[in-house]
Order: C-alpha cells, then sequence, then structure tokens
C-alpha cells in the first residue's frame, strides 16, 4: 500500500495525539520526554531442527517473514558444534528482524487489529510477558495468522516470538501504554 511521503502511520498519530496526555494525565509525568514509548520490535523464528534436514525450509520461512515484516530477516546461525543437539558450527537455527519508525507502527497495527483476532481460540493476551522494564513478549505457534501468508501456499508451519522493547517504563507502565494501542489484555 503506498503511502504520501509526510503521512504518519495511524497508531504513530494516535500516539502522539491521543497516547501521551492520557499517559501523562495517568501517571502524573509532567515531561512528554518521560512518557513511555515503543522503541523496538523484535520478531524471532526458531528452525534449528528443521534446517539441518532441509535447506530450502530456512529459505522459505526467510521468505515468510520478509512479506510479514516488509524488511528481509537476517538468518542467524550456531557459533560452535554442541554434539548433544546435535549441531555443526555455522547451521542456520534463527531467523530474525528488528523493526523501527514507521514499519514498526504498521507491524503494530497490523498485529493488535488484524492477526491476533485471528488466532484459534483466542482469549486475550497474558500479561505475565512482561519484564521489569516494561518490554512485552508474545509468542505465536503458527505464522499463518498474518494475512500476508496464503496458508495453502505454505509447506511449513512455525512460530515466531514478537519482544516489544519500551523506553521509561516499568511493568505498569509498559501495560497502560499497550492497552491504549489496543492489545486485547486478558481480564
Amino acid at each position: 500500500m503506498a503511502k504520501e511521503k509526510n503521512q504518519q502511520p495511524r497508531l504513530k498519530e494516535k500516539y502522539d495525539k491521543e497516547i501521551i496526555p492520557l499517559l501523562m494525565k495517568d501517571f502524573g509525568i509532567k515531561n512528554r520526554m518521560a512518557v513511555p514509548v515503543i522503541k523496538k520490535i523484535s520478531l524471532n523464528v526458531g528452525i534449528g531442527k528443521m534446517s539441518v534436514k532441509d535447506v530450502k525450509i530456512v529459505e522459505q520461512a526467510t521468505n515468510n517473514i520478509a512479506k510479514i515484516t516488509g524488511q528481509r530477516p537476517v538468518v542467524t546461525k550456531s557459533k560452535k558444534s554442541v554434539a548433544g543437539f546435535k549441531l555443526r558450527e555455522g547451521v542456520p537455527v534463527g531467523i530474525m528482524v528488528t523493526l523501527r519508525g514507521p514499519r514498526m507502527y504498521e507491524f503494530l497495527d497490523r498485529l493488535v487489529n488484524i492477526s491476533l483476532p485471528r488466532v484459534r481460540d483466542f482469549r486475550g493476551l497474558d500479561t505475565k510477558g512482561f519484564d521489569r522494564q516494561g518490554n512485552y513478549s508474545i509468542g505465536i505457534k503458527e505464522h499463518t495468522v498474518f494475512p500476508e501468508i496464503v496458508a495453502e501456499s505454505s509447506d511449513i508451519l512455525h512460530g515466531l516470538q514478537i519482544n516489544i522493547s519500551l523506553k521509561n517504563a516499568d511493568k505498569e507502565k509498559g501495560l497502560a501504554l499497550l492497552k491504549y494501542f489496543g492489545f486485547p489484555f486478558r481480564q
């Protein structure tokens, strides 16, 4: 979808105009720079056992993540051999991508409004995914919940880990920020 050059993503505008004043009021923050903000979103896919059997799996998983994020991911390789895991040095074990700026907000919008409601038996996100700094982690079992992926054309099913890194936040502020963004948390 082509956007005009100066047009901001919808969630970025919502953050600037609605969420910042709400967070300042809720937590008694005087300075706009002290309000919690999303720094980056990281997506990780573990392909350890699958990649040893077939090299095409690495390529297909990389293409899937590229379609989902709109950005080419990095293939991570093992740093050393571990005999107990039948792992050799230099074998692909994962795929990762880090989103910042407009792409991050576009991905966040699709995640909250389209992908999470498509998860089977979805009853809301768990609030236990927060750490002390307010960062939040979500695990998704099937990558086919994203609308960019056609389930029939995909040979493999893989999960992915989504990590949302926040700045100026603790657990309580991070939860409030993500609720204002529309994250469906369990009651």
